[in-house]
């Protein structure tokens, strides 16, 4: 006998989508879709002009480990982008699954000096802030950016790691949190 557990699968109906036979030419299809697919919560942090400046992403992810690198999406619409389209580097935070508060406050309209007063923060490397108790910290210098659509997308070299030994995660999917332990 195996010590390997299956898992019953949902017998589920699948819906199949044109998008040029959508009035939206897709979005709300596409955004539907994405919402099954989880991602890590990070609150992706830099220091412009003295001050530190955040945001919560779940559109963070590896793109190689030659150099070792993250690639990070922003929206143009966001209070920070300023900050970050003049930033030479970012730290990106990933939550701990006790952490889903963060989320909350650097995803809000919360000025930036309070988001940060509401945990202890720390630096590394580029002297991005850091966040003390995360599961894991990528201090990243950004090499590159590209513009698609709406969103800026930041190509990161990650210069410094910082994590947990035994680390839990928060995770977004199906429009709510999970914690992963």
């Amino acid at each position: 006998m195996s010590d390997t557990t299956l898992l019953a699968v949902e017998e589920t109906q699948v819906v199949s989508t044109i998008f040029s036979d959508t009035d939206d030419q897709g979005r709300q299809t596409f955004k539907d879709a994405m919402a099954n697919l989880g991602s890590a919560v990070n609150i992706v942090t830099t220091l412009s002009e003295e001050s530190a400046t955040g945001f919560t992403a779940t559109a963070v992810c590896s793109v190689t480990d030659s150099p070792p690198s993250l690639l990070v999406c922003l929206n143009h619409s966001a209070s920070v982008f300023a900050a970050f389209a003049d930033a030479e580097h970012l730290c990106v935070n990933t939550l701990a699954a006790d952490q889903e508060a963060l989320s909350g406050i650097f995803g809000g309209k919360l000025a930036q000096q309070d988001r940060f007063a509401a945990v202890e923060w720390d630096t590394f490397i580029t002297g991005s802030p850091l966040l003390s108790a995360s599961a894991v910290a990528f201090d990243c210098k950004i090499q590159s950016r590209v513009t698609v659509g709406t969103h800026d997308i930041m190509i990161c070299e990650i210069v410094g790691i910082k994590r947990q030994q035994l680390a839990s995660n928060l995770v977004w999917f199906n429009r709510r949190y999970h914690h992963l332990r």
